[in-house]
């Protein structure tokens, strides 16, 4: 699993986040989403490291990656700013959470970003203007986990049951190796506690957030690329999803992939492919 990658530990001020980086060429950021670290990017990070530098670190709160305690998107967003501080600009990869992180990114720190690529998401500030019935009953963890002390108690209760249930996970679909990562994860009670005040901070500080961005007519400036796993439920919850998007950026366009939600494990060469054509048509 990552042939040929540099794993090491980088602190970046206010965290100390684990990365994984390998490859020549033009710099990609690959941020994962919940419940996982940056190995679910084991398929996909050697295959874009042909043509381009990539670095896929654990997001603060999960994985190996320090536990500091505010875990919204602006704070994520820093760390990865100094984490790229050797590059003038990069292309951001962002699944589920990390989706989030990569557009709040992108709003905070236009110059750095070159291009977005958002996997299976819409922003956090669209999905909850568009909170219906439907949404609650489909995506209740979001509200769940964002009760951060209860929720955590509950899941390190028995994490296999709890993560069973809601995301189907199997060691064979993941490779051996991710599995083992995730599991790691999974069962420390430190860390399922930050995987919830991800959600805690995305319903207080960031959900907040973009929609002040929204209200104010910011879009994000870079071209965005969006791609949906055509198994999962965001095309059933919002329609148009590229609509959607072109609320909250100027230069939008995209796909559904006929996978489920983890789409860097189970599409790797298609999301590479994408990946590598959006750089050659966007601007």
């Amino acid at each position: 699993m990552f042939d040929g990658f540099e794993l090491r530990r980088v602190d970046v001020g206010e965290a100390v986040l684990r990365v994984r980086t390998g490859g020549v060429g033009p710099p990609v950021l690959l941020l994962h989403g919940h419940p996982r670290t940056h190995t679910t990017w084991h398929r996909v990070a050697p295959l874009l490291a042909r043509t381009h530098t990539v670095v896929c670190p654990d997001l603060r709160g999960y994985g190996e990656s320090s536990k500091p305690g505010d875990y919204s998107k602006r704070a994520m967003a820093r760390d990865l700013v100094r984490l790229m501080s050797r590059y003038d600009s990069f292309d951001i990869v962002g699944h589920d959470r990390g989706g989030y992180v990569a557009t709040r990114l992108a709003f905070d720190h236009p110059e750095r970003v070159s291009k977005l690529i958002a996997l299976d998401v819409v922003p956090i500030g669209a999905a909850l203007q568009r909170c219906d019935a439907t949404f609650a009953s489909r995506w209740w963890h979001w509200f769940f986990l964002a009760q951060q002390d209860t929720a955590a108690r509950v899941i390190s209760a028995d994490p296999d049951t709890w993560y069973r249930a809601k995301y189907a996970d199997k060691a064979d679909r993941m490779g051996e190796e991710n599995w083992a990562d995730f599991q790691k994860a999974i069962h420390d009670p430190e860390t399922v506690r930050a995987m919830c005040g991800d959600y805690r901070a995305g319903l207080e500080i960031d959900g907040p957030l973009d929609l002040a961005d929204h209200a104010a007519g910011k879009k994000i400036e870079c071209p965005v690329l969006v791609l949906w796993a055509s198994r999962d439920d965001l095309g059933d919850l919002y329609g148009d999803v590229l609509a959607v998007w072109r609320e909250w950026a100027a230069d939008v366009r995209g796909r559904s992939i006929d996978c489920g939600h983890h789409i860097a494990e189970e599409a790797p060469e298609e999301l590479v492919e994408a990946i590598e054509n959006f750089g050659s048509t966007a601007r």
